[in-house]
């Protein structure tokens, strides 16, 4: 996949760099020719300098053939304008980083396909740090109507040795949550738990429940101080 992000700044960058290691082609477009130098040099991404706006460097870039735009700028104006001229040269694919809510309307119009509140991410992940700090990970989807939280199970906690079928028939359980992934020990993979599935100390779910139910859920597993 061609991936193409306007905006190589921290952002951008680091983006740039997990895309090449997940194996796709990366562009970056940015007016800063020192932030270019580096997207060649140390990331070893292709570079182009000047504006993420400007047709002639967008179409220098390769827009016409990009599979994705990532409109990266950290200002949602411009952002607004790299998705519309990504429309117009026909990408399937536009991810857009949002500062203001009030562009997330626009941005639809536009034919964004994804629009990320780098502010709404920070905001939430440090307020669950806060509200729950036994949760290694919290992420929030459909507005914050689904929770998807990455728990360790400590050797204290009540549901080890337990199969994910016995877990979930307990009626102490909170219903509607789902454990969906398991990893057992930190070196080996995430995999996706059946009814069979026996869960150790020192292990790793994740499970998948509605906001209310998050303490409901620690409580359950005996992680509620």
């Amino acid at each position: 996949m061609y991936v193409l992000i306007g905006g190589a700044g921290m952002l951008g960058l680091e983006l740039a760099k997990t895309l090449l290691g997940e194996g796709h082609t990366v562009a970056v477009v940015d007016t800063d020719p020192l932030a270019c130098q580096y997207a060649r040099e140390k990331i070893g991404v292709m570079a182009f300098e000047g504006s993420a706006v400007n047709t002639t460097t967008l179409l220098e870039a390769g827009v016409r053939k990009a599979d994705a735009v990532i409109a990266a700028l950290p200002e949602d104006a411009l952002n607004l304008a790299i998705v519309t001229l990504s429309k117009h040269y026909g990408v399937p694919q536009t991810v857009v980083r949002m500062s203001d809510r009030d562009f997330a309307e626009p941005y639809h119009l536009a034919g964004a396909t994804h629009t990320i509140s780098t502010t709404e991410l920070t905001i939430n992940r440090m307020v669950s740090a806060i509200e729950y700090p036994q949760v290694e990970a919290m992420m929030h989807f459909e507005q914050g109507q689904v929770e998807v939280l990455k728990l360790p199970i400590p050797q204290q906690c009540t549901i080890v040795g337990r199969s994910v079928a016995e877990i979930a028939q307990d009626s102490r359980f909170p219903a509607g949550t789902l454990i969906i992934g398991y990893q057992a020990h930190p070196q080996e993979d995430l995999t996706i738990p059946n009814g069979s599935t026996v869960l150790e100390s020192g292990s790793t779910i994740l499970a998948v429940t509605k906001p209310g139910l998050v303490r409901k859920m620690l409580d359950f597993m005996g992680l509620c101080s």
